[in-house]
């Protein structure tokens, strides 16, 4: 019968393993890497030894991730997780957490995304860890991204900046303007895709912009994945620019450093991008061919955000060579996963939207813990804040604001008509509208923006470190929400719409910014109703 190994012994070898793949993580060697830390993870799991069990789970992890194997990534932090969980929170927690959420988001699974993002963040802010809850809160955006969600996602990447400010690091710069750039990009997308083409162009140059700005944090940061993500964005926006020459040079930089280092799950998203670039070049049978290929393997990983890519680019080069019946297969399996998606996305985000409800409902100001006079600062109604607490915050936040040298926008919000409202459908109905529309406000802000009940049917929204462009885009959105919502539930013929009215500071004046909000509401309404304005 053979003996027993000794634990001492098994712990120096699974040290020593652990070491070898530290090393293969540090030198970007990604299949030796994975290697290395699954033997280490069976040799610790065998031991009991739960420190190194759980450094060989993260390795493991960090490994699949990085070669896109993200079915087998999430099986193994699903092995991992309660372990790491058992030790309260921590920064491998909030770190693995955000990991789940982006291999989730990426392979359709929006409802493990979101609560995964959102575990990462509760944790980082029970740490007391504000760079950690940036980086958490750039992982929530993400997701809402890969829901096709642009707009939500960087609202949550500008609520993450005010947390670090001037203070992040190069790998929280990184973090933050890659993720940017993927919103700009998307944006660009969705606004083309709709015949929006001025801003859609304007969202490309702000793409531009944000590939070019990560580059030194890149470089200060030395990761050679972080140096091909940002080779294969400013390749991506160049090929949109029409700038083929030097979109093939950024390209081709991605390629050799996914080849070299074994960034599986990026080198098939950048061959979609250079089969882009070869049928812009007229190659059309090179890149039917290379797409082909990447299909195949595509379809193992299961990246369905990388699969509708593949299957919208094989599209149009199969359209191009006239070959018909292969060009509507493609899409119909585009079809196909953007259903899927859009069915996920409803599922997830009604569930999100619940949830911050009950978030809500627990900071209620008649919550036990809260003092008895906060129900003065609330409106009654809606649950918003009142005139008393604008007196008290925005000066705040205006002088804050001003110290910092940080943008700030202010919005009057304005129900149209909505004294015929109350006149043709009653008071009861008026007030049920006051409080649909105070809850898509709550939906479509940040936690860190000033949601007040002005007066009657007018309400504030102050959007601190937000710039116009940027607040625009926030109350387009609301306005779309309202105008869409199904009024008609709450009584027959019943139709509502806003006019909104932007104003940015300067002035750091409560009275003169509100002044100038409300002058360009009133323009909104000498033009038409139902629209944005900006002073």
């Amino acid at each position: 019968m053979q003996s027993a190994v000794p634990q001492e012994v098994a712990a120096v070898s699974t040290a020593d393993l652990l070491a070898q793949a530290r090393a293969a993580q540090a030198e970007s060697r990604m299949e030796a890497g994975l290697q290395l830390a699954s033997q280490a993870w069976s040799h610790a799991q065998s031991q009991g030894l739960l420190a190194e069990q759980i450094e060989a789970g993260r390795l493991r992890c960090f490994f699949l991730l990085r070669r896109g194997q993200l079915a087998d990534m999430l099986a193994a932090a699903e092995a991992l997780l309660p372990l790491q969980r058992a030790g309260g929170a921590n920064q491998g927690l909030c770190e693995m957490l955000r990991w789940v959420a982006l291999s989730a988001a990426d392979q359709g699974d929006f409802e493990t995304a979101l609560a995964a993002a959102q575990e990462g963040r509760a944790a980082a802010q029970e740490m007391g860890d504000l760079r950690l809850e940036a980086v958490a809160l750039n992982g929530l955006g993400m997701v809402f991204e890969r829901m096709g969600d642009p707009w939500q996602a960087e609202q949550l990447m500008t609520e993450a900046a005010a947390l670090v400010r001037q203070q992040a690091t190069p790998f929280e710069q990184v973090v933050a303007l890659n993720n940017l750039w993927t919103v700009a990009m998307g944006s660009f997308h969705l606004l083309r895709d709709v015949g929006r083409e001025a801003e859609s162009q304007q969202a490309l140059q702000r793409a531009l912009q944000l590939g070019r700005q990560v580059r030194p944090p890149v470089r200060e940061l030395g990761d050679p994945y972080a140096a091909a993500l940002s080779d294969s964005h400013l390749g991506e926006t160049l090929l949109q620019l029409n700038q083929l020459d030097e979109a093939g040079v950024f390209l081709d930089s991605a390629q050799q450093l996914c080849q070299r280092h074994g960034f599986l799950a990026l080198a098939g998203r950048v061959g979609c991008l250079r089969a882009e670039l070869a049928l812009a070049r007229g190659h059309a049978d090179a890149a039917y061919a290379a797409l082909g290929r990447l299909l195949q393997d595509m379809v193992a990983k299961s990246n369905l955000q990388e699969l509708r890519r593949l299957h919208a680019t094989a599209y149009r080069c199969a359209k191009r060579l006239g070959l018909e019946a292969q060009a509507l297969r493609h899409l119909e399996a585009r079809t196909l996963l953007e259903k899927r998606r859009a069915s996920a996305q409803l599922i997830a985000q009604s569930r999100y939207v619940a949830s911050r409800i009950e978030a809500r409902r627990q900071r209620a100001p008649d919550a036990p813990g809260l003092p008895e006079d906060a129900a003065q600062l609330r409106d009654p109604l809606t649950d918003l804040g009142n005139r008393r607490l604008m007196e008290q915050r925005l000066p705040e936040l205006l002088a804050e604001a001003q110290a910092r040298n940080a943008p700030l926008t202010l919005a009057l919000v304005d129900l149209d008509h909505f004294s015929s409202i109350n006149a043709q459908h009653g008071a009861a109905v008026g007030d049920q509208v006051l409080q649909a529309l105070a809850r898509m406000l709550q939906d479509n802000t940040r936690g860190s923006d000033l949601l007040l009940r002005y007066g009657g049917e007018e309400f504030l929204v102050v959007l601190p470190d937000t710039v116009p462009d940027r607040a625009v885009e926030v109350c387009e959105r609301i306005r779309h929400c309202v105008e869409a919502y199904a009024w008609s539930e709450l009584a027959p013929g019943l139709d509502v719409t806003l006019s909104i009215g932007l104003a940015t500071a300067p002035p750091h004046s409560t009275d003169l910014l509100v002044a100038r909000a409300e002058s360009a509401m009133y323009r909104a309404k000498h033009l038409g109703r139902n629209r944005v304005a900006l002073a």
